[in-house]
């Protein structure tokens, strides 16, 4: 399993650590946790024009959860919040089966994570909490 699920490319994800950090006035900040795993997510936004123009990531989590945030912190900027929704949910759909969302090739990364149901919240977190960060900035 572990050899399946964390592949070069989600180290090297993790390890690019795209966007991890705080931003110094977001707009707003969301934050999800697994009380199953422990993986923590706080995302922080700025927004203007109804759009995210800023977004930094702290995680405490897995290589997979940390490996989704860097992948967020290349694409998220210039989303807006209804965005953010759709995008977390064609990922859930993504790890249920279905094709990587158009415009986020690097997530086909993640595809091996659907024999392993347990742990889609790992992929999924970062994705919950940009969306609840960016409807909190009104984005």
């Amino acid at each position: 399993m572990i050899e399946t699920l964390y592949s070069q490319r989600i180290k090297e994800l993790a390890a690019d650590a795209c966007g991890a950090g705080r931003l110094d006035a977001p707009c707003a900040s969301a934050m999800r946790d697994s009380p199953v795993c422990g993986d923590r997510v706080r995302v922080d936004v700025r927004v203007a024009n109804g759009r995210i123009a800023a977004l930094a990531h702290d995680v405490k989590g897995c290589l997979l959860c940390r490996a989704a945030a860097s992948v967020i912190g290349q694409h998220g900027v210039g989303m807006s919040a209804a965005e953010t929704e759709a995008l977390r949910e064609r990922v859930a759909a993504m790890l249920a089966g279905g094709d990587p969302p158009e415009g986020w090739a690097d997530l086909a990364v993640f595809e091996p994570v659907r024999a392993h149901r347990s742990r889609h919240g790992c992929v999924l977190i970062p994705f919950e909490a940009l969306a609840k960060a960016a409807q909190a900035a009104g984005g």
